[in-house]
């Protein structure tokens, strides 16, 4: 299980980069499987941000709250345990 602290936007973005990745998925196929523009889910892999997220994950540090997202490895991925944070 792979373990990403987010602490800002871009570490979203990370996360969401990393677990399509761990499925094996390219961003047309995701993004098609979401019925999103492949542009709008490249965007959001790279941190771009709204306001509204920015805002929240400012609270949440604020408030002494972490969010982490976990993303299962396929079994033959490895099955390291890590926490990353940018």
């Amino acid at each position: 299980m792979v373990r990403v602290r987010v602490r800002r936007p871009q570490d979203l973005g990370l996360a969401i980069a990393e677990a399509r990745k761990a499925q094996r998925l390219t961003q047309q196929e995701l993004a098609d499987s979401l019925s999103l523009d492949r542009t709008y889910l490249a965007r959001m892999e790279s941190g771009i941000t709204t306001v509204l997220l920015e805002r929240a994950l400012r609270v949440l540090r604020r408030l002494g709250a972490e969010v982490i997202v976990q993303i299962p490895v396929p079994p033959d991925g490895g099955g390291e345990d890590a926490v990353t944070s940018r």
